[in-house]
């Protein structure tokens, strides 16, 4: 069986047969990317099937606990309940949306607002929000999280989704790196 080295992964050259990687392209062709399944490293730009909503931010005078004297950027998501369509989990039914405004926040800061541009990146190719099972309430066809972590807690951290964590940043750029979201691709649309 004809062999291709497909994946950029620099730890390793890493072959696959043709025939899975023709596979794994025709398993989602309107996907507009592929991703490799040993490296991770997504191959053209991922879209995900969040729902229609709003984005919006906003610059807030007060600090975030260890980010003190820097302000505050508030996000703000605004996403109804609706019908779900192609590429949700039952097409043609009903979803849900609880909690909505939902907000997160950064800290107006240079590692704060280039978070913000790359969530707005995110938001634009519907990556922030998908449509399935909430782990809090086990509630189906509900708009949840999709594997990009917010703070949503301003002021106590009683819930653990609020500051200070000085990881957080740190793991949030990992988490958009991890859907394709990165600096280079990201335009400049912000104005916190």
């Amino acid at each position: 069986m004809a062999m291709a080295r497909w994946c950029a992964s620099q730890s390793a050259a890493i072959f696959f047969h043709h025939a899975c990687l023709a596979a794994l392209y025709e398993s989602n062709p309107k996907a507009g990317y592929m991703q490799c399944p040993v490296c991770k490293v997504i191959y053209g730009v991922k879209h995900g099937n969040q729902p229609p909503g709003i984005m919006s931010f906003q610059a807030l005078p007060f600090s975030l606990a260890g980010h003190e004297g820097s302000g505050t950027i508030q996000i703000t998501y605004h996403i109804p309940a609706g019908i779900q369509g192609p590429g949700h989990p039952h097409p043609g039914m009903p979803y849900t949306a609880r909690g909505f405004p939902r907000h997160g926040y950064l800290p107006n800061t240079e590692q704060g607002r280039r978070a913000l541009k790359l969530l707005v990146e995110a938001w634009n190719r519907r990556l922030i929000f998908t449509i399935g099972q909430s782990t809090t309430t086990g509630e189906q066809d509900t708009v949840t999280w999709n594997e990009i972590h917010h703070k949503t807690e301003f002021g106590a951290n009683r819930t653990g989704h609020g500051y200070p964590d000085p990881s957080y940043l740190d793991n949030l750029f990992a988490e958009l790196h991890a859907q394709g979201v990165t600096d280079e691709s990201a335009r400049d649309c912000t104005d916190a």
